[in-house]
């Protein structure tokens, strides 16, 4: 694992609603430089940028146009370069977003491959030997272009599939990986990676990095064995390189090639059971029904969390960081279902387990889901994608621009959390995430990779469901039930309460905790 990872604390920033510095309504990468200070201060060290190449904006900029040039309405790629050399001065290391499993149809890639001419980028893409041709499972597009054949899909419409070959072959247009157009797909995303890399970029967070190699086998032995290949060259080329994965497989991606994992959001998973355990439905309405573990009156045990997240913990904390957010582009906001004082405890226990933390910008004031149409391919995501607020005032200080013309409404409401407001508020959600923060970063058996061991965690009865857990030489624990919870945890003499939100007193060898607590003991 690279050392820097260690105490690393990543923010999340969607570009496109950060921080607007040219008035267009659109936020840019000036204005992410412009709050690199405000970043660092509130206690993250770390940037994951989402898509901010040039695109025609089908998906948010998950549809590429060009993987080598910003897109226009963000900056130049001077822009990014500064906004890189700013972040290292502060200490900072800065992540973008790969997308290296399709590309936008309106890239020159797939403008060339679309031709019925053969040419070097006939084999980039994934085409079929016939107009009428399906698509042996996957979803493909036909009568686009003048070439004889259907493409298959990534995902949406617009995002054509790289070719990367095929695990088990059916078909006769199928290659295999190491065919020489699957290789020369590889060798052009690792092109790209060195582009940035060079210019001073810290790495990637590879979106749906399982989906490179088709009819892979389950355990994706050929998609697993591309990324040994990649990871190979940055250990070579740039040491110094992290790879994070959108896969939630952490005996898979940890274990070929990739420093971390997300846990991502998945209908009643571990991580949903935390903060959302909504009925499932993807749409607008997040349908919160009140069983997530940190709603206060929920009744749900820590178990259904451990269950699903403590396996794949155990087999892989020694291969790399599988990683907790607090939200991210695609899923719903936690305030959407979380109250100021369950957030409080909930961001606790999140910015103290093992892996890197993810946070999401706004999550540290908890902004509002917005119910929202669509917003280039955004739909039921769209409401988390809403601009940062920043202080009282026009368009909370996101924007100089009128506000018919921002990418997304600010929330509209009277009492709409800002920035400002909650710097000035002692006892406000921003302060309780800038202070677990730096307790964090003062620590260091709250690094990344510090040891973890579970201490208590009972099945839930009625309102007893506490769960304490020990980092290191120091114990965790946290009681997000409406009733104070007493936890039988053995401390030893001279045991003293270092960090509390809410209440907590040691009381011989027990821990003694208060309704809707945290506590942090030494």
């Amino acid at each position: 694992m690279k050392q820097w990872l260690k105490d690393a604390v990543f923010y999340e920033i969607y570009p496109q609603s950060f921080c607007d510095t040219n008035g267009d309504g659109i936020g840019d990468l000036p204005g992410i430089t412009s709050k690199l200070d405000y970043i660092k201060g509130l206690g993250c060290n770390a940037l994951w940028i989402n898509p901010c190449f040039d695109s025609p904006f089908k998906d948010a900029g998950y549809d590429v146009r060009d993987y080598k040039k910003v897109a226009p309405r963000y900056g130049t790629n001077e822009d990014l370069a500064q906004l890189f050399r700013t972040a290292h001065e502060k200490g900072m290391h800065v992540l973008l977003d790969l997308v290296p499993g399709h590309t936008s149809e309106e890239h020159p890639w797939f403008k060339a491959s679309s031709q019925v001419e053969k040419n070097e980028y006939s084999g980039r893409y994934i085409w079929t030997d016939h107009c009428f041709a399906g698509g042996d499972g996957m979803p493909f597009i036909g009568g686009e272009t003048d070439r004889n054949g259907t493409y298959i899909l990534n995902f949406f419409k617009c995002q054509p599939a790289l070719n990367y070959g095929y695990g088990k072959i059916h078909e006769s247009w199928q290659q295999p990986t190491d065919a020489p157009d699957c290789r020369a797909t590889v060798e052009a995303i690792k092109d790209v990676m060195r582009f940035w890399l060079a210019m001073g970029c810290d790495g990637f967070r590879v979106d749906m990095a399982f989906s490179l190699v088709k009819n892979d086998t389950h355990h994706k032995k050929y998609t697993c064995a591309i990324w040994r290949d990649i990871a190979a060259m940055l250990q070579e080329e740039y040491p110094q390189a992290a790879l994070i994965s959108e896969w939630n497989a952490p005996r898979l991606a940890l274990k070929n090639g990739f420093d971390m994992d997300f846990m991502l959001s998945g209908t009643h998973n571990g991580y949903d059971w935390l903060m959302r355990a909504y009925d499932g439905t993807m749409d607008s309405n997040p349908h919160n029904i009140g069983k997530a573990y940190f709603c206060k009156d929920s009744g749900t045990g820590i178990d259904k969390f451990l269950d699903d997240w403590l396996p794949s913990y155990k087999a892989t904390h020694k291969d790399g960081l599988y990683c907790l957010i607090t939200c991210n582009h695609d899923t719903i906001r936690p305030a959407a279902g979380l109250t100021t004082d369950e957030l409080r405890i909930a961001y606790a226990m999140l910015f103290t387990m093992p892996g890197a933390p993810f946070l999401y910008y706004g999550d540290e004031i908890g902004m509002r889901y917005q119910k929202l149409p669509t917003k280039e391919g955004g739909y039921f995501r769209t409401g988390s994608r809403t601009p940062m607020q920043w202080a009282p005032g026009k368009n909370l200080g996101f924007s100089d621009a009128a506000p018919e013309s921002l990418y997304l409404p600010v929330d509209p409401s009277a009492d709409a959390p800002t920035v400002a407001q909650q710097q000035e508020d002692p006892n406000s959600l921003w302060h309780t995430v800038q202070s677990i923060l730096a307790f964090r970063h003062a620590h260091r058996d709250l690094d990344s990779d510090a040891p973890f061991k579970v201490l208590f965690a009972p099945k839930a009865k009625g309102d007893y469901r506490p769960f304490a857990w020990r980092r290191g030489k120091l114990i965790c624990a946290v009681n997000p039930a409406g009733a104070q919870a007493e936890l039988p945890l053995k401390l030893k003499e001279g045991t003293r309460t270092l960090f509390v939100i809410g209440s907590a007193e040691v009381r011989g060898e027990d821990l003694i905790l208060g309704d809707q607590s945290f506590a942090v003991l030494g």
